[in-house]
C-alpha cells in the first residue's frame, strides 16, 4: 500500500482520542486504549508473530504527547510512560479500518490473560 496522506492529527480534549483525516477523506479516530495495547513497538508487538503481549488495564489511558518522525509517522506518549511505538500513516489508516475487529480480538485475548 502506498503512504497515505494526512491532512491532519488532532488529540481531543480529553486526550482519549486520536483523529487522523486522510486526503482521500477518510478519517480515522482512534481510542488511546486501541492504539497502546495495538503500539507497533517491539515491547508490545515482540519480535515475531507468536511473541505479541496482552497489554491489560489500559481503558483510561490517555496520550500525553505527539512527536513527529519524519513526514511518514509519530511517535505517541502515553501517560503510563510509554513512548517507543512508532505509529506510520500507514498503520493509523490500517487500525481506521480494522479497530472494531482489533478491539474485539484484544478484548477476547485479555479474557484469558494475566497481568
Amino acid at each position: 500500500m502506498k503512504q497515505p496522506a494526512v491532512k491532519s492529527v488532532r488529540l481531543s480534549a480529553d486526550k482519549s482520542r486520536l483523529t487522523i483525516l486522510f486526503h482521500d477523506g477518510f478519517e480515522a479516530v482512534l481510542s488511546a486504549e486501541l492504539l497502546r495495547v495495538e503500539s507497533p513497538s517491539a515491547e508490545v508487538q515482540g519480535h515475531g508473530a507468536d511473541q505479541k503481549k496482552i497489554i491489560l488495564g489500559k481503558k483510561d489511558i490517555t496520550i500525553t504527547a505527539i512527536e513527529p518522525v519524519g513526514n511518514y509517522a509519530v511517535r505517541l506518549i502515553f501517560d503510563d510512560g510509554h513512548d517507543t511505538g512508532i505509529y506510520s500513516w500507514s498503520l493509523f489508516y490500517d487500525y481506521g479500518k480494522r479497530q472494531d475487529a482489533l478491539m474485539a480480538a484484544y478484548h477476547e485475548a485479555a479474557k484469558t490473560a494475566t497481568i
